[in-house]
C-alpha cells in the first residue's frame, strides 16, 4: 500500500518561501515529470518523517493529494540537514500506474535453514542488498526473495537464476551480475591456517632444532 500525503501548493518558490515553509513546521517541495509544468508543493514535517520511517517512501510511488485530487509520483530524491538530519526538501516525479520506472528493490534472503553450506558452518556473503529494475510504477514488488536453500559453499547466485515478479525486469541487462556467494566462513578458514603453521612446526626434524639451538648458542 503506498504512502498518501496531504500536500499545500506554494504559490511563490525561491529560497524565502522555503525557509518560510519550513519555519511553519512543513516540509518543502517540488512535483514536476509528466506533461505538465512543475508545482512547488509543501508537506507537514511530521508527515513526512511518518512516511520516511514506515520504509515506502524514498524511492517508491507515493499518492499526493490536494484539494481532494490525488496524483502518483516517485520519490525521487529527499534532501536532509547535514547537521540536524531532519527532511528540509522533497523532489517528486509524476508517474501513472502504467509509467515504466527505475527502482531499487531490497533483497530478501530465504532457505538459509535448509542450505547445505549454511549448515557446513559457511557464511553468506551479499554482494547487493538490492537490485535495481525496470517495472510499471503500479507494480513495484516490496522486495525480490532470492532463495538460498541450495548453495553449498563455493556456489555463487547470479541475477539469472533468480525468479522476478511479473512485469520485473533487471535494469542492468549487459552481464550476469553476483547477488550473493557462499563461502568458508573466516573461523573456518583461521582454523585451518592455524592446523597448518602447527603441522608445519612439528614437521622440522629435531636435529634441526638442535642445530639450530646450538648455534645460537
Amino acid at each position: 500500500m503506498s504512502v498518501v500525503l496531504d500536500v499545500n501548493v506554494r504559490e511563490n518558490t525561491g529560497t524565502g518561501n522555503a525557509r518560510e515553509a519550513r519555519r511553519n513546521g512543513m516540509v518543502p517541495g517540488v512535483l514536476y515529470g509528466g506533461d505538465e509544468a512543475p508545482v512547488a508543493i509543501s508537506i507537514k514535517h511530521n508527515e513526512v518523517l511518518k512516511a520516511i520511517n514506515s520504509g515506502q517512501f524514498i524511492g517508491n510511488m507515493v499518492e499526493l493529494v490536494h484539494d481532494g485530487k490525488g496524483q502518483k509520483a516517485l520519490t525521487k530524491d529527499i534532501q536532509f540537514h547535514p547537521v540536524t538530519d531532519v527532511p528540509v526538501h522533497l523532489d517528486f516525479y509524476r508517474v501513472t500506474a502504467k509509467s515504466i520506472i527505475e527502482v531499487e528493490v531490497s533483497v530478501n534472503f530465504i532457505g538459509e535453514e535448509e542450505s547445505p553450506g549454511m549448515k557446513q558452518g559457511g557464511a553468506l556473503n551479499v554482494v547487493r542488498y538490492a537490485i535495481e529494475v525496470k517495472c510499471p510504477a503500479g507494480e513495484i514488488p516490496d522486495n525480490i526473495e532470492v532463495d538460498i536453500s541450495k548453495m553449498e559453499i563455493g556456489d555463487s547466485i547470479h541475477i539469472s537464476s533468480i525468479t522476478l515478479p511479473k512485469n520485473v525486469k533487471p535494469s542492468i541487462t549487459d552481464r550476469d551480475f553476483t547477488i550473493a556467494t557462499m563461502q568458508e566462513s573466516r573461523a573456518a578458514v583461521e582454523a585451518d591456517s592455524e592446523d597448518g603453521e602447527e603441522v608445519a612446526a612439528d614437521e622440522v626434524p629435531a636435529a634441526a632444532q638442535t642445530d639450530d639451538a646450538e648455534g645460537e648458542g
